[in-house]
């Protein structure tokens, strides 16, 4: 939680703190294994030299720490010495050192690499710790953005994870896990920058997420031509510097990669296989990604229609609201090319703070619609606990400071209880579309004969919400569904 609200400069600051502790903690673990032996040879050395005077003079250097230029004789100083100070960390190393070298760093922190993601090291502990780790040496990262991070998930025979920060020249190299990860050879992330692609960028749809995904498209620098069904939303972003479309068509043809983002599977397709639609502006080479959230069926339709013209396709579902994309922090689940997710990289460090590749299409879909069937499931939940502290005697606000202070404290949750609590219902999530997710991952379980009580308790909630003319509301209002 310590990072969650924070800037980037704060979160990369607190990765460096705990990359450094851990590289130290390693490396003092190293020097401890070997003391013991280094101080064996040690001790049998002195009972062999005891009668010698000259000895006894090494004996005192040693003692003394003192660290000389010869080659010859001072390298076996040191090392003695080291065997002496080698469970200590490094800190306490540099304030044993000399006057004249007690305000040089100790040279370990030269060492130092592009810091590991949190985030990584929480999903290794959880889900992630099925999968088998190998050992290996790779090279480091310079200069990349810690705030932003790739994801490959391989869907080989191995099963593997590994990630690295992107930047806009990408080399495929091979990690010790079996899968791929994207690798930077130079930094387009400097001070919170990003270096846009050069290529010419499409984007349909300018709802709730396409809106804030364009406007950090454009101050990224990228070159954007857009197309909204309501062609008045398009007029704010041809003034902050982007093109208009005339037709889906248009668009897919004048640009090299082109964004979709609606609101349900019937909108997706309508969108590629309609009149003047996304498949009429499809040549060999033309890459087309659809951020909408859908079912693994739509996507694979459309996979396929888009690649028999030869095209391009990528599935890339975003986790988030308004108020996220706005920020540029989405997290992007994408599947299908991964030649086209890399050279999306850019596009996605614009829009978000996180991408995870999947694999083969359809399966960005799928968990696209498993994590929207968490978040609706826990949306219900919360606004049946407040209902309940209601009727019983008991403060909304009380129970809200309550679980703020525990293990389901979460901007989400303060949020969501925020817009109950003083009745604004503002839509950053519609609840027309949480409810759509429902029912899709319903229909998912259904397909798998997997039990979903839980999320098909939720959407009966959602349904009576709807009925209430609650739709266009944000998701929370489906409070007012147990209130009436």
């Amino acid at each position: 939680m310590i990072k969650i609200n924070k800037g980037k400069r704060f979160q990369q600051a607190v990765d460096a703190v705990e990359e450094f502790l851990r590289r130290a903690k390693g490396k003092d673990q190293t020097s401890s294994h070997n003391s013991a032996d280094d101080k064996n040879r040690r001790n049998s050395s002195e009972e062999r030299s005891r009668p010698s005077s000259g000895d006894e003079k090494r004996k005192l250097s040693l003692s003394e720490g003192k660290v000389k230029k010869n080659v010859g004789e001072g390298k076996k100083r040191v090392s003695s010495g080291s065997s002496e100070r080698g469970s200590k960390s490094p800190l306490k190393r540099a304030q044993e050192q000399s006057p004249r070298k007690r305000g040089r760093p100790p040279k370990d922190e030269k060492d130092l690499t592009i810091p590991e993601s949190s985030t990584v090291k929480g999903m290794m502990a959880g889900p992630m710790a099925a999968f088998k780790w190998q050992p290996t040496v790779s090279e480091p990262v310079k200069d990349a953005d810690p705030h932003f991070h790739h994801f490959l998930l391989s869907q080989t025979e191995k099963p593997a994870v590994c990630y690295q920060a992107i930047t806009k020249k990408l080399k495929i190299c091979e990690e010790e896990t079996g899968s791929t990860s994207i690798q930077a050879a130079d930094s387009t992330a400097v001070n919170g920058s990003i270096t846009p692609t050069d290529k010419k960028i499409g984007f349909l749809g300018l709802g709730l997420m396409g809106s804030g995904i364009v406007s950090n498209l454009l101050k990224m620098g990228h070159t954007v031509t857009v197309w909204n069904r309501t062609a008045e939303k398009c007029d704010l972003f041809i003034q902050e510097g982007a093109r208009l479309g005339r037709t889906p068509a248009e668009v897919v043809s004048t640009c090299d990669i082109t964004f979709a983002c609606v609101s349900d599977p019937k909108a997706a397709k309508d969108l590629v296989l309609g009149p003047s639609g996304v498949l009429q502006g499809i040549r060999p080479g033309k890459c087309y990604v659809d951020m909408s959230t859908v079912d693994a069926d739509t996507v694979t339709e459309l996979a396929q229609v888009i690649v028999s013209r030869g095209g391009r396709f990528l599935e890339a579902p975003v986790s988030g609201n308004q108020q996220l994309s706005n920020d540029g922090m989405l997290v992007i689940l994408a599947a299908g090319d991964r030649g086209l997710y890399e050279d999306c990289s850019s596009c996605f460090q614009a829009m978000g703070k996180t991408s995870f590749f999947l694999g083969e299409v359809g399966n960005a879909a799928k968990m696209m619609l498993i994590v929207n069937m968490v978040q609706g499931s826990f949306m219900a939940t919360i606004a049946e606990g407040l209902t309940l502290a209601q009727v019983t005697g008991q403060s909304q606000q009380t129970l809200l400071d309550i679980l703020n202070q525990g293990q389901l404290a979460s901007i989400f949750l303060d949020q969501k209880c925020q817009n109950i609590l003083q009745g604004n219902f503002k839509p950053d999530f519609y609840l027309k579309y949480i409810q759509k997710d429902l029912r899709l991952a319903i229909a998912l379980g259904d397909a798998v004969n997997h039990p979903t009580p839980m999320a098909a308790a939720a959407n009966e909630v959602y349904k009576r919400a709807k009925a209430l003319d609650q739709s266009d509301n944000d998701m929370s209002a489906v409070y007012r569904a147990y209130i009436h």
